[in-house]
């Protein structure tokens, strides 16, 4: 039995792009690209698909993943944490028998993924003995807090050449795509991060998040030129 259950959760609710994971990126709805990246992973992957939508679970289900219930009215809410969606297919799983020791929490909203990246991210996971893998991408430290006065989060009197930066003078963006959490993280601290955590550095062509037309727009060209071998 696979040791890592792989959720994706689909809300068929979204204020700021009605029907979102329902539309239609390069050609195929966008949760399609999520569910056959997990199934096409090395690694034992069980992919379910975590919704309260009749058209979202009927899509999955013909696209290979597992809907084996429709998500209750209270954990589909605008205000809903993922946690507790995390937590009710652990726990629907569970009373079927399947336990498991990690959960990989992918997001169907951030659709950009490398082939390979889901396996890299389980052998890391394993390889570091974390209890929490937070996928992130790197960028660089030029940051500034606003205010009355502004504040460089670096020191201005010496700015790195972008040549000259090393991999822990950068900051890294957590792009909210994967996730990979110890089931017991979940069920003693509720939340996706706990216990050790480890920082799962992915490719910036993997760091767009889905919130608005435009950036369907960029997925789109993005996973094109994956598609492609362009990037």
């Amino acid at each position: 039995m696979s040791r890592t259950l792989c959720l994706i959760p689909a809300r068929g609710g979204s204020k700021g792009i009605p029907g979102k994971n329902l539309r239609e990126v390069g050609g195929k709805p966008l949760i399609v690209w999520t569910i056959e990246q997990a199934l096409e992973a090395e690694v034992d992957l069980d992919v379910l698909v975590s919704t309260d939508s009749e058209e979202i679970a009927d899509i999955a289900r013909r696209h290979g993943a597992d809907v084996p219930f429709l998500r209750p009215p209270e954990l589909a809410q605008d205000t809903t944490a993922t946690e507790p969606v995390v937590e009710h297919a652990i726990d629907f799983r569970e009373q079927q028998g399947r336990r498991y020791d990690r959960v990989m929490l992918l997001q169907a909203t951030s659709p950009v993924r490398m082939r390979g990246t889901l396996d890299r991210a389980v052998a890391e996971f394993d390889a570091k003995q974390v209890d929490s893998l937070v996928g992130v991408v790197p960028q660089a430290p030029f940051l500034w807090q606003d205010g009355p006065t502004p504040v460089a989060q670096y020191d201005v009197d010496h700015r790195p050449r972008r040549q000259e930066l090393m991999p822990t003078t950068y900051r890294y963006r957590e792009t909210g795509s994967l996730y990979v959490t110890a089931t017991e993280i979940y069920q003693t601290r509720h939340n996706r991060i706990g216990g050790r955590v480890g920082l799962f550095v992915m490719d910036e062509v993997e760091g767009i998040d889905i919130d608005t037309l435009h950036d369907l727009t960029v997925a789109e060209e993005r996973l094109r030129q994956l598609k492609e071998g362009l990037a």
